[in-house]
Parts: C-alpha cells; structure tokens; sequence
C-alpha cells in the first residue's frame, strides 16, 4: 500500500468543502457555561448536603461526564476551531482543562505540534505504545504496558481507562523538556499553571472536606478519564506504526449514536480531525462523506464498543510496525489495516492465539 502525507489529502479534499466549514465554530462556546454551572451545582449539592449521600454517586457521575464535555471543548479550541484569537484559545482552554490541571501550552506543544505532526511515528509520537526495543529497555515502560495498560485480555486494563490520562498528562508535564516537548523556561511556566489548577482543588477540598471531595472530584475524574480515553485508545492503537503521517492508515474513527456524537462533539470523528485539526469536528460528517467517496478502501471506522474490545484482545507493544504483540501472554496480532478489496469493512487479523478475529463493518 502506497502512503500518502496528510498534506497530499488535504490538497485534494480542501477545494471541494464549502468555505463556512473553515469559520471558526462559536456556538460551540455555549458549552463551557453549560458545563461550569452543571459543575458548580453538582459540587454545591455534595457540599451542603442539598442531595442524601445515597445519591452521590449519580452527582459524581454528572460530574465527571461535563469534566469530560470540557476536555472536548478544550481540545477543539486549543486547535483554533472554537476562536481564533491566541488569548481567547488559551483563556478557554485553561477553563475547559482546569479539571486535568492541563496547562495549554503544554497541550499545544504536545498534542498539536508533536502528536499531530508526527502521528504514530516510533519514538517521536508522546501517544504511541511503545516498540518492542524500547518496551526491552525500559522496566517502566514494562510495567505500565503488562499491568496497567490494556491488552491480552487482563482486566488490569480497566485502570489505563479510570486514571490514563491523568497519568499521561502530568508524567508529559514532568518529562515535556526532556522528550523535546518545551523548552526548559516553558516547562518551568507550564509547571507553574498546573500548581496553579491543582491549588484550586486543594482549596476546594480543604472547603467542603475529604468526604465531599471524594465524590465532587476524586470519582469524577475517574468517569472523565474513561470518558476521554476511550476515545483516545481506539483512535489510534490498534493502528500501525507509519512513517509517513498517512490518516487514512494510522488513525481510526469510532462511531456512537448520534446523541453521544453531540454530547462529545463529535470527537470520534478522527481520521477526519486528523486531516483537518483547525475544522470543528461538527463538520465531520461532511469530511467522512468525501473521504469516503474517494478512497472507500482507505477509510477506517468502527462502532467504539467494539474497538473497545478489540484493545481489550491485543497486545500494546509493536514487534514491528504492523504487529500488535502482548508480552505476557505471547500473542500477536496484526494491527488494523484497511481491506482494500472490500471497500465496506475493516478489520484486526486474527491473533496468533486467539480463538477468532475481529471483523468490524463500516457504520
């Protein structure tokens, strides 16, 4: 299969899209008081006992989906698809990435630039799963892959859903100068607005108390963590290694009904984000339709659930670029390829050890 940079697809797909889907999406603004007074009321009911304790857990988990309505917003704006303005960008993303304690240049530098820029490239892409000689080298490496990521089947992996980004975020924040990520002067600043984030909810636990916080913040970021990362798992892990940033090979998108579609704007339109990061992803469906009609055979998609359970069979370390291995149990699985001679379907090859493959129709 030939690979093609994104730039080679944009030149082709950009003249045929209506001028408007470019303008930046402010409506999609309405979100951020929608999601900051469902937050306030949420945390208010916890703190003054407005709701019996038995009813905490629902709050929690209203809580958590409107920190994760956030991170959407925040991370359609950061791409300048929201406003265009660089203090708008940043003023909202502070806000949208508050309960990550995510400071936006940092976010900008590791997701925008470096992530996008080099989208599953061994040793460069901050989001790809290790190779198998960088796995060799590293005993952490190992651990997080074996133990808390997910793969072979374990049930550890549930962790990787509950605190990954959490993780990923703050070890980024930690390692941003050492990975090239932000100079050291930057690293120090972006240190600085995560202290900041994370005095907030120091000082918001000290208010209502441990118990409160328990369910105001702590169980949130848990259902918010497994909001975002089942996205960000599926969007591109079972994907190959590529050297040439090709959308169409290394990157999936995941289909939801169209409720949770909103509700999470429409995030799991990726292959089209990713060849049009600066376009709000509201215009996704009008990407997918052309992608389509012109590379059938390229095009990547299926339904979240099932690409769920598809990380949940495979392993998380490349034996090579098209070879999915999970160490402790010696399975290898072929990464997801698109099925050239049937233009309707994608699928993961059968595993080494596995009982059956996965086989997953285009929706």
């Amino acid at each position: 299969m030939v690979l093609k940079p994104t730039s080679a697809y944009v030149r082709e797909l950009k003249p045929t899209l209506p001028g408007p889907v470019f303008e930046p999406a402010r409506s999609r603004l309405l979100w951020l008081p929608v999601h900051l007074v469902v937050i306030a009321l949420g945390i208010a009911s916890l703190a003054t006992g407005w709701v019996p304790w038995v009813l905490a857990g629902g709050v929690s988990l209203v809580l958590g989906a409107s920190f994760a309505g956030l991170t959407f917003l925040g991370h359609e704006t950061l791409h300048g698809a929201v406003v265009r303005g660089r203090l708008g960008r940043r003023l909202v993303g502070s806000i949208c990435f508050l309960p990550f304690m995510i400071a936006p240049r940092l976010w900008i530098a590791w997701h925008n630039r470096v992530h996008h820029g080099n989208t599953q490239r061994a040793g460069v892409d901050p989001d790809a799963y290790p190779t198998l000689e960088e796995y060799n080298k590293s005993p952490a490496l190992r651990i997080v892959t074996d133990h808390l990521g997910p793969g072979g089947q374990r049930p550890n992996g549930i962790i990787s859903l509950l605190i990954g980004f959490s993780i990923q975020s703050a070890h980024m924040l930690l390692r941003a100068q050492a990975h090239g990520i932000l100079p050291a002067r930057q690293q120090r600043i972006a240190l600085l607005e995560s202290g900041l984030a994370a005095a907030f909810w120091i000082s918001l636990a000290v208010v209502i108390g441990w118990p409160g916080f328990l369910f105001a913040y702590v169980l949130p970021m848990g259902v918010a963590n497994a909001i975002v990362m089942g996205f960000i798992l599926t969007n591109h892990s079972l994907s190959p290694l590529t050297e040439v940033n090709d959308p169409l090979l290394n990157s999936l998108s995941v289909t939801l009904p169209r409720w949770m579609e909103w509700l999470t704007l429409h995030f799991g339109f990726h292959v089209e984000h990713h060849l049009f990061p600066w376009m709000s992803s509201r215009h996704g469906r009008v990407v997918r339709a052309l992608i389509v009609a012109r590379w059938p055979e390229r095009y990547q998609s299926m339904p979240i659930g099932r690409a769920l359970l598809s990380l949940h069979r495979t392993g998380r370390v490349y034996k090579n670029a098209r070879t999915l291995a999970d160490m402790p149990g010696g399975t290898e699985c072929a990464t997801l390829l698109p099925r050239e001679q049937d233009a309707q379907r994608v699928s993961v090859a059968a595993c080494v050890t596995a009982p059956r493959a996965v086989a997953v129709a285009l929706t």
